[in-house]
């Protein structure tokens, strides 16, 4: 018999980074308590080295969930009892780790995970940077039900949201959380309704959305403008986009493509500076883009204005792929 309540469903849930707590707290605000959680094991981290918790597992000890389980290896035997032992109606996996059959498997109505795109495009590790990246004006998320191939799986719900012109994954990411939070509460709902209708996914339409590693994040200023202006937020604030400037590292975090462009300015090398005041502006392989935020190795994040004040680039100044 399916449970028609939360009440009386067993809810487990999984997740790590902040992106899957307000998940876990819409859940909880819905009635639907998981009876345990699973996250990544405590581990050391800052500066300092401090031992610390996962958001996921200091927001589970906040809402006072008890059972807590952190494995080191989600593919042990040992871990895959644990789940059975806890017979799970529905697992619910946002930001976790890639999970053996034996695990997900276990729900008696279903694992699903929510992933942060528009199924089947952007199946991977990065899709919001990945979206940005490519220019996209519009992403959302996706919840579907686990199988053995990552991403795959027959789709149960899609909800969009927009791309602003200059907003950063970091922002999409803050925004998107949000909304998943409230389709992973309405995915638990319909499938214990019993009116969840899961489609299987197009693999015709699918794109990747691989990790992103330092070599994709170095800007080449031969590219067009909306190109590295799409880079740029689309790997900002983590890793951040890079150029080399003076000998040191110069990292871009917010950019954007001027509306007045003086004609003079198309005539620089790729990677000039051709303005600095009222704007930082750089030449590319097709247009400008003006540097709104930026970092020098070593120096603290500042506005455009305030490295100008600091730094007084020289206009005609090349900046360059940054050194390995």
């Amino acid at each position: 018999m399916v449970p028609s309540t939360g009440h009386s469903a067993r809810i487990l849930f999984m997740g790590t980074p902040h992106f899957a707590v307000p998940a876990l707290r819409a859940l909880v605000a819905a009635g639907l308590l998981p009876v345990a959680v699973v996250t990544a094991p405590d581990k050391k981290r800052g500066r300092g080295q401090k031992t610390s918790a996962t958001a996921v597992k200091e927001a589970a000890l906040e809402l006072g969930i008890d059972t807590i389980l952190q494995p080191q290896d989600v593919n042990e035997p040992a871990f895959a009892e644990q789940i059975v032992a806890l017979r799970p109606d529905i697992i619910v996996v946002v930001a976790f780790r890639i999970l053996p059959e034996p695990v997900f498997g276990a729900a008696r109505l279903g694992a699903f995970n929510l992933h942060g795109s528009l199924l089947p495009a952007y199946r991977g590790a990065a899709p919001i940077n990945r979206a940005i990246m490519a220019g996209e004006s519009e992403t959302g998320v996706t919840t579907f039900f686990l199988k053995q191939k990552v991403d795959t799986g027959n789709i149960i719900m899609k909800r969009t949201m927009p791309i602003g012109p200059d907003e950063t994954a970091g922002e999409v990411h803050d925004r998107m959380m949000h909304l998943g939070a409230e389709v992973v509460v309405e995915t638990v709902q319909r499938i214990l309704d019993g009116t969840a209708v899961a489609a299987a996914q197009d693999d015709a339409l699918a794109s990747p959305a691989p990790k992103i590693f330092r070599d994709d994040c170095r800007i080449d200023w031969s590219r067009p403008a909306d190109e590295i202006h799409n880079l740029v937020r689309g790997v900002s604030p983590i890793p951040g986009a890079f150029t080399g400037y003076q000998g040191k590292q110069l990292k871009i975090y917010r950019s954007h493509l001027p509306t007045s462009i003086d004609s003079a300015w198309s005539q620089a090398q790729p990677g000039t500076i051709v303005a600095t005041d009222p704007e930082l502006i750089v030449s590319a392989g097709h247009g400008v883009i003006a540097l709104d935020e930026v970092q020098v190795e070593g120096k603290k994040r500042v506005d455009a204005r305030d490295f100008v004040n600091g730094h007084q680039p020289e206009i005609g100044l090349r900046l360059e792929v940054s050194p390995s």
